[in-house]
């Protein structure tokens, strides 16, 4: 039998028994030796004098206090043939393809927004102006973003505040995808729709507010998801549309929200009441963008995603292969 290599011998020269380590210091030990090092779980576990799962456990809870970052060039998932297809059918400049199934929408969603952050920060240069939508997609791609510093970069809230039932609300998505890039936020300070449009139009000419929604047109990239018309959809969740507000809608033709505004299959603003009430981007300001990120996934997002694409707001798109497969096929 061959001997074994001598540089697996030297990396572990030196190393320190478990009753010589103690805390945090042991799961980093573990940590560094598996992801660094290359040893087994095996190794790890004889030279630290430990049982295997013990190593495993190390390992696990490296990885929950964030201490291991694993990651994988973006180039893996927008190279691949469904990434290829959604490019040349949807006219897009790229689009980031999460592989396989995960069991749960749950496990995909996470899975699509974990996407999404790995990508982002590659999309962005000095001198950009992000815009920042709100709802769940959009906040889990915020909080999975690893902390970085970018050069010049700002960040500004597209949609007013409104009450959510998942326990964040449209500032946080901004702010905290603002921190997690190092970059400048500017917030709108102001909710997303009032009940009277006298007091809407007002409001929009408060110069704290006029200011804000006057940087929205400087925003020369955007991230964003699209909102389905079902009942339950967060549109109405979080109080921005009432349910006969999304039946008169969806009776105009209405196939999809972006940004709170309501489109149809063609990606045209539906005019109606809320337009009027509203405080927050307008959907021209998202057309023409370096980079429209829409960061989707799910059956029932499939023709609001295909109805932003039409709207011509999209320019980059994350997704799983299984919705991607889904938009291929609708007609």
């Amino acid at each position: 039998m061959a001997p074994a290599p001598a540089k697996k011998t030297a990396k572990r020269t030196g190393r320190r028994s478990v009753g010589q380590i103690s805390g945090q210091s042991i799961v980093i030990e573990a940590a560094w030796m598996y992801y660094h090092d290359g040893l087994t779980q095996s190794e790890i576990a004889k030279l630290l004098q430990v049982s295997r799962a013990t190593v495993v456990n190390y390992l696990q809870e490296a990885r929950e206090r964030g201490l291991i970052r694993i990651t994988l060039a973006p180039e893996v998932f927008t190279s691949h043939q469904l990434a290829q297809d959604l490019r040349e059918r949807f006219d897009l400049q790229a689009a980031f393809v999460l592989p396989g199934e995960v069991g749960s929408s749950e496990a995909a969603l996470m899975r699509v927004a974990r996407g999404a952050a790995q990508w982002l920060p590659s999309l962005l240069e000095p001198g950009d102006r992000l815009g920042v939508s709100w709802g769940r997609t959009v906040y889990e791609v915020a909080e999975a973003l690893d902390k970085i510093t970018l050069r010049d970069v700002t960040v500004s809230q597209l949609v007013g505040s409104m009450r959510t039932p998942y326990g964040f609300t449209a500032e946080i998505c901004s702010a905290h995808m603002a921190q997690n890039l190092g970059a400048k936020c500017i917030n709108l300070h102001a909710p997303a729709v009032l009940s009277d449009p006298d007091l809407a139009e007002r409001l929009r000419d408060e110069p704290l507010i006029h200011a804000q929604l006057e940087a929205l047109s400087h925003c020369n990239k955007a991230i964003f998801a699209a909102g389905s018309c079902a009942p339950d959809s967060h549109i109405v969740s979080s109080g921005v549309a009432s349910a006969e507000d999304l039946d008169w809608y969806v009776s105009q033709g209405a196939t999809g929200v972006l940004c709170g505004r309501f489109i149809d299959a063609s990606g045209a603003p539906i005019a109606g009441a809320l337009d009027d009430r509203m405080i927050g981007v307008t959907l021209d300001k998202l057309q023409g963008l370096d980079i429209g990120l829409l960061v989707s996934d799910g059956p029932d997002k499939v023709t609001p995603m295909r109805s932003a694409i039409a709207g011509g707001y999209v320019t980059h798109l994350v997704t799983s292969t299984k919705t991607a497969e889904a938009m291929l096929k609708a007609g």
